[in-house]
């Protein structure tokens, strides 16, 4: 018996191709905006991750209202920061979050230089959402009162009594002491992936596991897996170079890069080191979901120049980024 065709599925192809071209073009001219974005997530979340998700999730949503929108924005970096906030303000309320200490907390030592890093985050943990975009417009990017209330759709009146409560607020830096420890199948898949073991590497996937290179694709399945870590693997150096533009190679040797397993403010992070002539610096970071004793995804952020400067940065590692996009 032969399977029935689905006429739909050329179209939705052709669809497909035609809506990625405007999403790059959209990218692109914010592209120079990029690094104050996410320096203002990064102010009101907890973790280089969740400030890159955000942007990603902000550029997604810019596509969309300038798609439907009459006229283009007279003042672009006003008009993307207000978009900015009102994602910041959705994420919040998706997540119900509500502000409170941490369960584990150690009084903030100056002494610890990566307690000092991880500190940071928690200077506004306590106060609400819009307290916090508030108090970030105003005091870090130097916003008027009068912007503030434009960013965030509220009065000025508002933003005043917010700033107020905000300043009220803010208390000596405490830091989360989290336990670090990895899930098993994380490291095993980066033992199997560092020996090359391609069929071991996909025995810890499962069938519907997500793969996700953020602001790139987005998939899953075995086969998707075992095209992008096969190509990294057994590849030709012009595969393996895939996602990084020329102008970012650098002197990147052409062999297979090595996962590294890490723990980064509580949290498994798999880097990807690549040999170069200088030495092994990491180029990606990814992010591992887990269940039981398989990976059910993994979103790797290879064009995300700050989330992988930070991240090295508190580890203590070398790193190369690969700029924001792998189109020309």
């Amino acid at each position: 018996m032969t399977t029935p065709s689905n006429p739909e599925a050329p179209a939705l192809s052709v669809l497909v191709e035609e809506l990625r071209k405007p999403f790059q073009q959209i990218s692109e001219e914010f592209e120079v905006l990029r690094p104050a974005l996410y320096r203002y997530y990064r102010y009101l979340t907890h973790t280089p991750r969740d400030a890159e998700d955000l942007v990603q999730d902000t550029l997604m949503r810019a596509f969309t209202v300038l798609a439907t929108s009459h006229d283009a924005p007279t003042n672009p970096k006003a008009w993307l920061f207000r978009v900015a906030s009102n994602r910041w303000l959705n994420w919040c309320k998706r997540r119900r979050e509500v502000p409170q200490a941490p369960h584990h907390q150690s009084a903030y030592s100056p002494a610890d230089a990566q307690a000092t890093r991880e500190a940071a985050g928690s200077l506004v943990a306590g106060l609400s959402p819009q307290e916090r975009a508030a108090l970030v417009l105003k005091d870090m990017f130097d916003f008027s009162l009068e912007e503030v209330a434009v960013t965030l759709s509220t009065s000025v009146g508002a933003v005043k009594a917010a700033l107020h409560r905000a300043r009220g607020k803010m208390k000596e830096p405490m830091w989360r002491d989290e336990p670090a420890v990895a899930p098993q199948v994380i490291s095993d898949f980066c033992d199997a992936f560092n020996a090359r073991d391609l069929d071991r590497v996909l025995s810890l996937l499962l069938d519907t596991t997500d793969i996700e290179l953020s602001g790139t694709f987005v998939g899953g399945g075995l086969e998707l897996a075992k095209r992008s870590f096969g190509g990294l693997l057994f590849a030709t150096p012009m595969a393996m170079n895939a996602g990084i533009r020329a102008e970012y190679r650098g002197n990147i040797q052409a062999e297979p890069p090595r996962f590294t397993l890490h723990m980064h403010r509580g949290a498994p992070l798999v880097l990807t080191v690549w040999k170069h002539d200088d030495g092994d610096h990491v180029r990606g970071v990814s992010l591992f979901e887990t269940a039981d004793d398989h990976i059910t995804g993994i979103k790797t952020y290879m064009h995300s120049p700050e989330l992988i400067a930070e991240v090295c940065t508190e580890l203590g590692l070398t790193f190369r980024t690969n700029g924001y996009r792998n189109w020309n």
